[in-house]
């Protein structure tokens, strides 16, 4: 039988009340506190909490504070990424992010979401008093290739892959993959150009 974090990196149904998964928030919750309560100066210690607190973590990081994620262990992160302020990571499935990713901020990238029917959504005898959600969730994937950008408050939803070179405009929402080499904008997200053209 499958784990209930088995069921969540398959893209399956899964109730986050379960224990492995409320370990793996609470110290991810732990390590994000500590590391936002850092100074941008202590360079050594803020690498040591990322390194805890990713499943990888490539050289040349830079993660500006606050920032948040739920999981942490479920984040790859490659070189010479730049993520700005209060960017928010949603990793109840894997976020893979490329090198050379310049990430902007108030970004959100979102793994997680629910089924849109109550009796699947609603986890059946939930107890007001366990302090664990009532609702069921399901994941898939997130992928950032090498060499994008994402623009100042973007949103990137489950299943998602950003291609190499790839640009996303500040503001969108991206609900669907984007190619490699597109200029991208706009709710839902939407490929403008390619990123060789010449502006006109």
């Amino acid at each position: 039988m499958k784990s209930e974090i088995q069921k969540c990196l398959a893209g399956e149904l899964f109730n986050t009340s379960n224990e492995q998964s409320q370990t793996m928030i609470g110290q991810a919750r732990d390590l994000t506190r500590k590391y936002n309560a850092t100074q941008h100066s202590e360079k050594a210690e803020r690498r040591s909490i990322l390194e805890d607190l990713f499943d990888e973590l490539g050289t040349n990081v830079t993660i500006d504070t606050p920032f948040y994620c739920d999981y942490g262990k479920h984040t790859t992160i490659g070189n010479n990424v730049i993520i700005n302020i209060n960017c928010i990571f949603v990793d109840c499935n894997r976020i893979t992010i490329g090198d050379n990713v310049l990430i902007a901020s108030n970004v959100q990238i979102c793994t997680a979401t629910h089924p849109v029917h109550p009796s699947e959504r609603l986890v059946e005898n939930w107890d007001p008093q366990s302090d664990h959600p009532y609702f069921r969730t399901y994941a898939q994937p997130v992928t950032i290739e090498d060499n994008a950008w994402i623009g100042a408050g973007v949103t990137i939803l489950p299943g998602v892959t950003i291609g190499k070179n790839a640009v996303i405009g500040a503001g969108s929402v991206v609900t669907r993959s984007i190619p490699p080499d597109s200029l991208a904008v706009g709710n839902p997200c939407k490929v403008i150009r390619n990123v060789n053209e010449e502006r006109r």
